[in-house]
């Protein structure tokens, strides 16, 4: 990487030797070179230019469509998602978190009600999270929860602990009255809507989508190596944690 050159240092190059060093279509004056993207390319100093902002590439959009307990879907995000999460600068990955699975929405005498792969309790897993989601707003704040329920000796039981850890500021009461209530019934019908509308249709959790598609490659890749999907399909300027990654492989998804 070349050294940072002072404008100062640039001016008074220019001053002593007007065409040293300058590009033949740079027609602007030193103290311009580094006024914006295109001078300092016309005038070759881009290296030469820390204050100009790089331009910004589109995040790649990741979506994960898991099942609280499905224990495939909590080793892809306790062993994969959350670690490549904590590598990488925010604007590099978006993350979209969709539980609900293979579970089944039925309406009975007018009130929806909810069938999970894995029983009831992998229901109230479903709604805490999508609640969570919905009060802490901040995916940044919700993540790390969701980390620790996945993580921990159970997922419906540990919401205050993690909640002591991560984000205390969050009120479990605020919580528990969505997961009670209209609010949390709304969530997982919204979370069935998105699952059952995935083109192709999800056949296992964890079903995931990058940049809004998916495939058996990209599914297989992600699978072997998130970081290294990510850091191949980011556009933009790659950070440290693009050097390699290898992790250990996961189990086989949970099939309807």
């Amino acid at each position: 990487m070349a050294p940072t050159v002072p404008l100062a240092v640039l001016a008074l190059v220019a001053l002593v030797a007007p065409g040293l060093g300058m590009a033949p279509g740079c027609d602007y004056p030193a103290h311009r070179w580094c006024s914006s993207p295109d001078i300092a390319v016309a005038c070759q100093v881009e290296s030469r230019c820390p204050s100009l902002l790089r331009p910004t590439a589109a995040p790649v959009e990741l979506s994960l469509y898991y099942e609280s307990l499905c224990p495939a879907c909590r080793e892809f995000l306790v062993l994969k998602l959350f670690p490549t999460w904590l590598l990488l600068p925010a604007e590099m990955l978006n993350i979209t978190l969709v539980p609900y699975g293979n579970a089944q929405e039925r309406n009975v005498s007018g009130k929806l009600d909810f069938q999970c792969q894995h029983g009831p309790e992998e229901c109230l897993g479903n709604m805490m999270e999508a609640c969570l989601m919905h009060e802490a707003q901040n995916f940044s704040t919700y993540f790390p929860i969701i980390f620790c329920l996945e993580s921990g000796s159970s997922v419906t039981k540990n919401l205050e602990a993690c909640l002591q850890i991560y984000a205390p500021e969050l009120d479990s009461g605020r919580i528990a009255a969505c997961v009670q209530g209209d609010t949390g019934v709304a969530l997982m019908h919204h979370n069935a809507q998105l699952t059952e509308a995935l083109d192709p249709p999800h056949q296992f959790v964890p079903w995931i989508t990058v940049n809004g598609k998916h495939t058996d490659e990209l599914q297989a890749q992600a699978e072997a190596s998130l970081l290294g999907l990510v850091c191949q399909l980011y556009q933009g300027e790659k950070p440290e944690a693009c050097g390699g990654s290898k992790a250990p492989k996961i189990p086989s998804g949970c099939r309807r």
